[in-house]
């Protein structure tokens, strides 16, 4: 079982003031929820396969590639904005 400190401890970590009573309240329930923890750890998992059917990615990213659209493109595009500047789109300042 958890002490009192150590409630009071995780109650500073997570930025939250307790009352003694909470603390006592909180110290059984975090008990009891750790102690289920500790039932699942004694489950011998070793006999037990993958689950198959799910999809292993790693790193599933693009490489970054630089589209021209050609002279004519960007005057295309170009005709559809609102506001230019020295050929390329004008946008509202963010800051």
């Amino acid at each position: 079982m958890l002490t009192t400190e150590e409630v009071k401890h995780i109650a500073l970590l997570a930025r939250i003031g307790l009352s003694e009573m909470e603390t006592e309240k909180y110290r059984k329930d975090l008990s009891g929820v750790l102690g289920f923890f500790h039932e699942l750890e004694e489950f011998d998992l070793s006999g037990e396969q993958d689950i198959d059917g799910i999809p292993v990615k790693e790193n599933d990213t693009r490489m970054d590639r630089v589209a021209s659209f050609g002279s004519l493109g960007r005057e295309e595009i170009l005709k559809n904005v609102p506001e230019k500047a020295d050929g390329f789109i004008k946008v509202r300042s963010v800051f």
